[in-house]
């Protein structure tokens, strides 16, 4: 048999099948296999994505090595996608299969440098070992090593590590009856009181055997030497039995289930969905619903109908911030049947979730924009809550949306999708407006109560409550107002730090990143100047670096400075701060809202990330500290974006009993996004905005593709983007339009100075071709410094 693999070199020489004869010993090989193969002097790992009987290679195949997992970690679904999207996404194939798996199941290749000859081999260098290249750092080693592998005294071979561990606990079995552990019990003395304790718990607990070492230690306060001593005496045996980690083990004694009498919008919603499902249509379903009108129940009740057809579910949310909620809710319903995929998992819990949905043990899977890739079998509902939000677009290799992955996974598995929103992207609106998908409306409360009252504040007039100029003093009285009736609030800022940029009074200096060409924010808990794209830190200023000078001045503001602000304003105000700064310890999000959910603090300040999806019936004010921070982004949707958050997090106000207001601050209260914000009239909106993107020529009336060119010399970024602007322009149809050369909005990153290309069209079926010659011709040029990046329908051109 030939095993067709792909191996781990992202090159275009290499991104095609290499074959491979499956020796006789090596019966375990299966269509998504990870595999180690031989190529070249290396040995790589490869991808198994298909196995046939013959071979059109007329040399003899090399055997592969090595079949790494017990079960192949990818189904021949998700090999069918990877090469689906490599065709759309513009990336190498393995690239694809990677990012496919848990990080912690790719593989970590070591360079080792092996003696040859006798004289090396009693090298100090080796100390009787071969030498790992990565760890090489001294000057003189490292040209030692140069001078052994010239004169061919030694040589180089790569190990492929597999990093992905099990866990594994001590079980301990029964080696005698009960009546023979009462005869041991007898015969040992009175004051050998560990062994009899040992002995006393077997006979008690005779029946509850075997038992973990954890479980012993807990109940019967047995210790690990008492148990070592009684597996010597053959009193009991001793296993190591794999268990899984569990990320959800802190939301067991939350909130239990509840049933739901649904109302008659969201009777139809899920009605029409699960007939869907009974019937294995793979159609897509647009579910409109005004904030707090009870969209998580519809999901829901479809992915109970779903197991009930037998068939399993996937459900997606935006943010991490958001997962805790949902995974409260949905592992209420659903218990042990659901498994959880983000980044904010250990990689040892990722990889044990990941097994638990491979190995088919679980029913329901929720997760962010890579749990779009859950080797999950018999899918019959996927759900993209939020599918407005930007975050299902990936902005790095490989550059793909979880929205069409999703539609991938729905046609190949005859199962529906759902994408809900309060705010649907115009991409999904338009596509509901045409009939390509089908369009559920949620018009009214889940609990028929009113919309937020919304108030928009012009601070061009506004009256300041501090001395900063952030909080107005009528949204400071309105949060005294509530926390005096034991109401919460939510406040949104959406710019982390304390200050966004130094400057100095004398000669006009602001601190810039050395590596972007960005100012650095002030991060006042840190004492740093910090870089919020590359990540470069320096200590905060005392005088100005460039004159010397006493006179500077830390300018703009963040949540950390609203935070200050706030506690000077109500010393008696408990404030919960939710940021990138204090959500990046493991457990923060969900740590920071249930706080906040126990009313442990009155108010909850945090920039976008607080804006969607949260649910706290105490909540009565919600208040915006600037509704402008992203409306004057350089970029075709920032109104979209603008409209989208301010009605989100206008959302999260009175979602219960009591009546809820929301206070937005803005210094363009005429702005049509932030005036339809007020009403939040997303109909209103939808057709304004429409008509703009009409104006404008852009998505989605048109198709867009980015291609961004970078190097650390700004003259080669520009003459090759310049030479791949002629090949466009003389390839594809003059009606469709390339706009650019020209530099990025930010032109410099992490010493990179960049250059972009916007291609609009309507038809082009050259361009697929052409992107990857293009793609293909940027392999060859990588080696000059030059970068090329293609994305197709990018979220932001800036």
């Amino acid at each position: 048999m030939i095993a067709q693999v792909i191996v781990d070199i992202a090159a275009k020489q290499t991104d095609r099948i290499f074959e491979y004869h499956i020796p006789e010993n090596i019966s375990d090989v299966e269509i998504g296999s990870r595999v180690v193969v031989p190529f070249g002097p290396r040995k790589l790992q490869g991808f198994v994505v298909g196995i046939s009987k013959t071979s059109n290679y007329p040399g003899k195949l090399k055997d592969l090595l090595v079949v790494v997992d017990e079960m192949p970690p990818l189904t021949p679904e998700l090999v069918k996608l990877s090469k689906y999207m490599a065709k759309n996404v513009y990336s190498y194939r393995i690239s694809i299969l990677k990012t496919m798996l848990p990080r912690v199941m790719r593989a970590n290749y070591r360079k080792i440098l092996t003696p040859i000859s006798k004289s090396a081999q009693k090298l100090a260098l080796f100390k009787g070992d071969p030498v790992d290249l990565n760890n090489l750092t001294d000057n003189n080693k490292i040209a030692l090593a140069r001078k052994l592998l010239r004169n061919n005294e030694a040589k180089v071979e790569y190990l492929v590590e597999n990093k992905a561990k099990k866990k594994t606990e001590n079980q301990y079995l029964l080696s005698e009856s009960r009546e023979e552990y009462q005869k041991i019990l007898n015969s040992v003395r009175r004051n050998a009181l560990k062994q009899r304790r040992i002995l006393t718990d077997i006979i008690e607990n005779y029946d509850s055997y075997p038992r973990m070492q954890d479980e012993l230690e807990k109940t019967a306060k047995i210790t690990t030497t008492d148990l070592t001593q009684a597996v010597k005496k053959n009193w009991l045996k001793k296993a190591a039995v794999e268990v899984y980690r569990n990320p959800l083990a802190g939301f067991d004694n939350k909130k239990k289930a509840v049933t739901v009498t649904l109302n008659e919008e969201q009777e139809v919603a899920v009605d029409q969905i699960s007939n869907s499902v009974q019937k294995q249509e793979s159609k897509t379903y647009l579910l409109e619903g005004i904030t707090g009108s009870g969209k998580t129940e519809v999901y829901l009740h479809t992915i109970s109908k779903t197991l009930d057809h037998g068939r399993n579910a996937l459900m997606l949310v935006p943010e991490i911030s958001l997962t805790p909620q949902m995974v409260s809710q949905v592992k209420s319903r659903f218990g042990n049947k659901v498994a959880v995929l983000h980044s904010s998992l250990s990689t040892g819990e990722l990889y044990d979730e990941w097994r638990r949905i491979r190995r088919g043990e679980i029913r329901v899977v929720v997760g962010t924009r890579s749990a779009v890739f859950a080797p999950i079998k018999n899918l019959g509902l996927i759900v993209i809550d939020e599918e407005h939000e930007s975050s299902y677009k990936q902005e790095d290799n490989p550059r793909y949306h979880a929205r069409n992955v999703a539609l991938w996974r729905s046609d190949f598995n005859n199962c529906p999708l759902v994408l809900g929103s309060a705010t649907p992207s115009l991409y999904s609106r338009a596509r509901a407006q045409k009939g390509i998908y089908h369009l559920l409306k949620l018009t009214k409360r889940a609990n028929n109560k009113n919309l937020p009252q919304v108030n928009l504040i012009d601070l061009k007039h506004a009256e300041f409550a501090g001395d900063q100029f952030d909080l107005s003093t009528d949204l400071v009285n309105a949060i005294k107002d509530r926390l005096s009736k034991n109401e919460q609030v939510i406040l949104m800022l959406n710019r982390r730090g304390f200050a966004n940029f130094m400057l100095c009074r004398e000669c006009g200096y602001v601190m810039k990143c050395p590596n972007c060409d960005l100012s650095l924010t002030m991060h006042k808990d840190t004492h740093e100047m910090q870089c919020h794209y590359c990540g470069y830190t320096a200590p905060i200023p005392e005088k100005c670096p460039n004159c010397q000078s006493d006179k500077i001045r830390f300018l703009g503001t963040g949540t950390q400075k609203v935070q200050e602000e706030l506690e000077q304003l109500m010393p008696d105000a408990k404030i919960l701060r939710m940021d990138v700064d204090t959500t990046r310890r493991k457990g923060s999000y969900k740590k920071i809202l249930d706080k906040f959910g126990d009313h442990e603090a009155d108010i909850l300040l945090g920039t976008q990330m607080i804006a969607k999806g949260l649910d706290f019936p105490n909540v009565t004010l919600v208040g915006v500290v600037n509704a402008d921070t992203g409306l004057w982004v350089p970029d075709y949707n920032a109104a979209e974006r603008t409209f989208e958050l301010l009605t989100q997090v206008a959302g999260r106000a009175g979602r219960a009993e009591k009546a809820g207001e929301v206070i937005i601050q803005t210094y363009n209260p005429e702005h049509y996004a932030i005036e339809l914000a007020q009403t939040q009239d997303y109909e209103r909106f939808y057709a304004y905005e429409m008509q703009m993107r009409h104006a404008g020529n852009y998505p989605p009336y048109y198709y867009t593709v980015l291609i961004s060119i970078a190097s650390k010399k700004e003259q080669n970024a520009a003459r090759e983007a310049f030479k791949i602007k002629r090949k466009l322009a003389s390839s594809l149809h003059s009606n469709t339009i390339i706009l650019g050369p020209t530099p990025s909005a930010i032109s410099r990153l992490k010493n990179q100075y960049y250059y972009q290309i916007l291609v609009k069209y309507k038809k082009e079926d050259n361009l697929n071709d052409l992107l990857h010659q293009i793609q293909n011709s940027a392999q060859e040029i990588k080696k000059y410094g030059l970068n090329v990046y293609i994305d197709n329908e990018p979220e932001r051109i800036v």
